[in-house]
């Protein structure tokens, strides 16, 4: 059986499983669909390390006992990678690796090192993930850390998976939002100068508002009390779309591409899409406005795109910004949003359907609301007054590590609760510490063997279960992160870490590493090496590099 891809991927011990069965039944002539060969893991290590129903479901077509089906499967198999098959009423087929299947996996990942884990599944498809696309209005708060979190997992989970991903930073630099930043900083320019300060209701009342304009005071003192807003506005978004880098570049989160909406203005992108979506016959006026038939594409109303007064809804550039990403030739669009933009899928699906396209390829996350705590008390924020808790003031307070950790441990669909207590804590209840904990226990031990590992051609020494156990958690790796990528959950991954986190440190107590017998040692050091290689791997999916020292 050839384990390794073309591109230097690892075929996963599900695909390699499900080849064996295939392989039999063909030796068989049993006529069957492969996608109906699912590989599962039970939940009670007794039923086998795996498990295949392939026999129930062929019983349907076929009008046999899937009893007999199974054991002709059974029967049709030749591997030395499985140890044993049980056939269990009604039909299931019960997989247990071997030993040696187990044991050569060991030397693969020491092998395969930093690419163990990576596959080929997602075939080069070219997927655009778009994340984060705060305003550059302010500095980023806690839930844009969230979506900043999600994101780059993501596309870093996808990427192993053999996705071409784009990641992309959609920068919201026209409208009423940046007009309202301009006349923000213009107004606290004016108080420094000594003149009245008019913020207006719905301004910008952020501490780095002030400190722009005080900015501009300390450098052209009260010189630019004539310029228009536009030049407070451009001096805000150049300042503040900096700091938003910085800050996502100190989280880990980078980007591709930064997209800005002024472009599609620019560029006559918006007045195309107006010209396009009225020859589609979707639209109406109404109340002097132009509306957009989305309730014919399963919208629950229809929607405004150009006001009476002639000014475009916001909704307008967002339907131009997305036929830009389809005109670049992406496969799949997947859109990370925040809680309160839940409406926009329906619309957005309906605006591609009107254009021609295959709305489909719209795939929305909608992230739910973080709610800080410490020491047990919710930690109250308002944007609006300017009282916040940035991204910054997060990460000086908890670390890269813990923030990365705990934004990643939830599903996407989950309200969070944010531990800031727990986050700071050195001690096992604190997970991304109790996982960077067995890392460094890891560490230490390598550390004091100054042999390089090698790799083994039979193991003899290696008896311990609960060492087979963390062998088989290893092997499940890829197929963990196939699992993430298919089902868009990063969370996943801080599953399966922390599980072989906790596996090792049973293992620790267990066991005594390095003896005077070189064939013992041997063993079990490449065993720890492949245990430290799949932990930061994993770690590396969701934006953590772990400390080999504590």
């Amino acid at each position: 059986m050839v384990l390794e891809l073309k591109k230097g991927g690892i075929m996963s011990i599900k695909k390699e499983l499900q080849q064996i069965i295939k392989n039999s039944l063909e030796k068989n002539n049993i006529d069957f669909d492969s996608n109906t060969i699912v590989i599962e893991t039970p939940k009670d290590s007794n039923f086998g390390d795996y498990s295949t129903n392939i026999a129930l479901i062929l019983a349907k077509t076929l009008k046999r006992n899937p009893l007999e089906i199974a054991e002709d499967i059974k029967n049709g198999i030749d591997s030395d990678t499985i140890e044993k098959i049980e056939i269990v009423k009604p039909g299931f087929i019960n997989i247990f690796l071997s030993k040696q299947t187990l044991f050569k996996e060991v030397n693969k990942i020491n092998k395969f090192s930093k690419k163990y884990g990576k596959s080929e599944v997602g075939q080069n498809k070219r997927i655009n993930i778009e994340y984060v696309s705060a305003n550059p209005t302010g500095t980023l708060h806690i839930g844009h850390a969230r979506g900043a979190a999600y994101g780059d997992n993501l596309s870093r989970i996808m990427s192993a998976c053999g996705y071409d991903v784009t990641r992309e930073y959609y920068i919201n630099d026209a409208g009423n939002q940046m007009n309202n930043l301009g006349i923000s900083i213009k107004e606290r320019y004016k108080e420094i100068c000594g003149l009245a300060c008019n913020l207006p209701e719905d301004g910008y009342h952020g501490k780095e508002i002030i400190a722009l304009a005080q900015t501009i005071y300390d450098k052209y003192n009260d010189t630019k009390l004539d310029e228009n807003i536009e030049y407070f506005k451009q001096a805000g978004l150049t300042v503040l779309l900096d700091q938003i880098k910085n800050d996502l570049d100190k989280f880990r989160v980078n980007f591709d591409i930064f997209k800005s909406e002024q472009s599609l203005y620019d560029k006559g992108a918006v007045e195309k899409i107006i010209s396009d979506l009225k020859k589609s016959n979707a639209c109406y006026i109404e109340d002097d406005a132009l509306w957009l038939k989305t309730t014919d594409y399963g919208d629950e109303k229809d929607r405004v795109i150009i006001k009476k007064d002639g000014s475009y809804t916001y909704f307008l550039p967002d339907i131009a910004y997305h036929n830009d990403k389809i005109s670049r030739g992406y496969e799949e669009i997947i859109d990370v949003l925040g809680a309160d933009h839940h409406g926009y899928i329906n619309r957005l699906k309906a605006a591609i359907e009107i254009l021609g396209k295959d709305k489909n390829m719209l795939n929305v996350i909608i992230l739910q609301m973080v709610r800080l705590l410490k020491d047990g008390e919710e930690v109250k924020i308002s944007k609006r007054t300017g009282k916040t808790i940035t991204l910054n003031d997060l990460l000086e307070e908890v670390g890269v590590n813990a923030a990365r950790y705990f934004f990643a441990s939830k599903s996407p669909d989950t309200q969070m609760d944010f531990d800031l207590s727990l986050a700071v804590k050195n001690s096992n209840e604190n997970p991304v510490y109790y996982i960077e904990y067995a890392n460094a226990r890891i560490c230490s031990i390598l550390n004091n063997y100054h042999n390089e590992i090698e790799e083994i051609d039979e193991f003899h020494t290696i008896n311990e279960p609960l060492a087979y156990t963390i062998m088989n958690k290893l092997m499940s790796f890829t197929d963990t992160v196939i699992s993430a990528a298919n089902k868009k959950e990063p969370h996943i991954i801080c599953n399966y870490v922390y599980e072989l986190a906790t596996l090792f440190h049973s293992y620790y107590s267990k066991e005594k590493f390095i003896t005077d017998n070189k064939e013992y040692t041997k063993e079990r050091l490449a065993l720890l090496n492949a245990i430290k290689i799949v932990i930061n791997n994993a770690l590396d999916l969701i934006g953590i590099i772990p400390r080999e020292s504590m």
